[in-house]
């Protein structure tokens, strides 16, 4: 098995454990405050994060400028768009020989 499988993999496992982790725990407590909901939804997101900018920032000025392009394009479009930029522009900046 490949590294990035395993990756993905264990990213997938967190990300259920900490939803449902939360969820039953949350559950005792009845009403759950919205600032706990948002953190709750925060955390997958964080996780991905944790594991993706290392690799990126070792990818030298191309990751740098794919992080960049997709942490300013989160804060207007969704995630996946933004991923999808970074992505779209990481690729492009390795092809051209960057």
């Amino acid at each position: 098995m490949s590294d990035t499988v395993l990756i993905i993999l264990l990213c997938a496992a967190a990300t259920y454990l900490t939803r449902i982790g939360g969820h039953l725990i949350m559950v005792r407590f009845g009403q759950v405050h919205h600032r706990v909901e948002a953190a709750l939804a925060a955390v997958p997101v964080a996780i991905l994060s944790a594991l993706v900018a290392p690799s990126l920032m070792a990818g030298g000025v191309p990751g740098v400028l794919a992080l960049g392009v997709t942490a300013l394009s989160a804060m207007r479009v969704s995630l996946v768009i933004s991923v999808g930029l970074g992505v779209a522009v990481l690729l492009g900046l390795r092809a051209a020989g960057l």
